[in-house]
């Protein structure tokens, strides 16, 4: 039998690393529906919300589970969201890519941590438009243990991503808040900012915030010309830095090359 230690180094860490991230997936869902409520992610065990009948192990493997009853509760027949598979198939794909990126480095271990942080704080922003510190500022303190593995910032360029994110997107609310007289960027969003940044450096830090404002601006525009919005609506900021977060992660060096490749000389 092969030890952990020879697993890792094995061909197969991609596909542990897939299976591993569609149980961290589940586990996903229940931080998502269970911390805005402020109940324990640890007990009771899941149940149906119709019925209320606890969901048995074989009843709640990831992905299959939902396939094998095609998509209801074995007890009420009820409907089970689609996005239950979805959040557990995301973080194993998500998983798998960061396993063919980097293999089994400590800098492997603590990405996929982070995306799955992101991930949940994407999704509780886009039902509840909170960020709960009980994430973020875990999250920033992981963030800045992990600086200075390959692949990640330095420890000072974390720390200073981290405090120049969290500050400047405080300025920039107090900014608005001035000059409109409303509240543009929440506190959580602050927060998100500097875990974005102790873990990504400067850089990435930028181009997450630039590919969330984007990503923003057009879903905006498009709520707009479908008449289900203005340019007064609110949007959860904490969702697009989520989601641009992970796809910088994955694809941010290739792009940051590319874009510096402009200035080579």
């Amino acid at each position: 039998m092969l030890e952990l230690g020879e697993l890792l180094r094995e061909p197969l860490f991609p596909v542990l690393a897939l299976a591993f991230g569609l149980l961290i997936g589940s586990f996903a869902n229940v931080c998502i529906y269970r911390i805005p409520a402020g109940r324990s992610i640890v007990t009771p065990r899941s149940a149906c919300p119709r019925c209320g009948r606890e969901i048995a192990w074989y009843d709640n493997l990831p992905v299959l589970s939902y396939a094998w009853l095609f998509g209801r509760c074995r007890h009420c027949r009820s409907p089970i969201s689609l996005r239950y598979p979805a959040v557990e198939a995301a973080n194993g794909l998500v998983y798998l890519s960061i396993a063919l990126t980097w293999g089994a480095t400590p800098r492997s271990f603590a990405a996929m941590a982070f995306a799955t942080a992101l991930l949940v704080l994407a999704l509780i922003d886009l039902d509840h438009q909170i960020l709960p510190d009980v994430i973020t500022l875990p999250g920033t303190a992981l963030a800045l243990l992990a600086s200075g593995l390959p692949g990640g910032p330095r420890p000072l360029d974390s720390l200073l991503s981290a405090a120049g994110g969290f500050l400047v997107f405080a300025a920039i609310a107090e900014a608005w808040r001035r000059g409109r007289g409303v509240e543009a960027l929440g506190q959580g969003d602050w927060k998100m900012a500097a875990m974005l940044g102790a873990f990504l450096g400067g850089q990435r830090l930028l181009l997450t915030v630039f590919l969330a404002t984007l990503a923003g601006s057009l879903v905006g525009l498009g709520l707009i010309l479908a008449r289900r919005g203005d340019s007064q609506s609110k949007l959860p900021l904490g969702t697009f830095l989520g989601f641009s977060g992970i796809v910088v992660l994955l694809f941010g060096d290739p792009a940051l090359r590319w874009y510096q490749g402009f200035f080579d000389v």
